[in-house]
């Protein structure tokens, strides 16, 4: 079931030697007005990858979400971003000015980065209790909240190094995680929001080069 919270399912279709982004696929073409009942093959329309998701149904992950509004909406490239990570059920662990705070809302339109690896159970089970113990140290109280310096970054990355740590891995700092998982996720959302902005505003976008569309990073997890 499609979730109305990370907005509606674009389509590409090419067409006048053009590569067309919709919501859904016109009688005739935008861009000639020609019928568009029979199709090539290679002009049939394909469903573009969406990089957001509901982090609520999202199990052991690294989560980010526009600290105001929603990517889709009041996000312009430069807004502060919230980070947080999910346990098993959904509830998103993240850190702030009151200190560590479980969300099992206000997530459903955010970018994911899985941290498990799927066939890791055994951690599965324990990641629960991990996130809890960590999030009761003394580390995350809320006066020591800083912006700049030990924020909600901090926090979420301070608890994958010690998951990390205890399979026996090298710690991430925060430019690799960074570059590594995030950036590349990043990208691709900024692409997306251009796209699904222009789209909703004409009712379809354009571009000159049918572009191939690039997947999500790989999800394998990091632990």
């Amino acid at each position: 079931m499609h979730c109305a919270e990370v907005g509606k399912p674009l389509i590409k279709f090419n067409h006048c030697k053009k590569s067309i982004y919709s919501f859904g696929v016109p009688q005739r073409c935008p861009l000639c007005q020609k019928d568009m009942g029979s199709r090539k093959l290679e002009e049939a329309p394909v469903s573009i990858a969406n990089p957001f998701t509901n982090g609520h149904q999202e199990k052991c992950s690294f989560l980010l979400r526009p600290t105001q509004g929603t990517f889709l909406r009041e996000y312009d490239g430069r807004s502060d971003l919230h980070v947080g990570i999910t346990n098993t059920k959904g509830v998103v662990y993240n850190y702030n000015v009151y200190g560590v705070q479980r969300d099992g809302t206000g997530w459903e339109q955010s970018i994911s980065v899985p941290l498990l690896q799927p066939n890791m159970y055994g951690l599965m089970d324990q990641w629960d209790k991990y996130l809890e113990d960590f999030s009761t140290s003394g580390a995350w109280l809320p006066h020591r909240y800083e912006e700049d310096g030990h924020n909600c970054y901090t926090y979420a990355l301070t608890f994958i190094n010690c998951v990390l740590t205890t399979e026996g891995k090298e710690p991430l700092d925060k430019s690799e995680f960074t570059e590594k998982h995030v950036v590349p996720r990043t990208r691709l959302a900024s692409k997306y929001i251009t796209v699904y902005r222009a789209t909703e505003e004409r009712g379809f976008y354009v571009t000159d080069h049918a572009d191939r569309e690039r997947h999500p990073p790989s999800s394998g997890g990091l632990c």
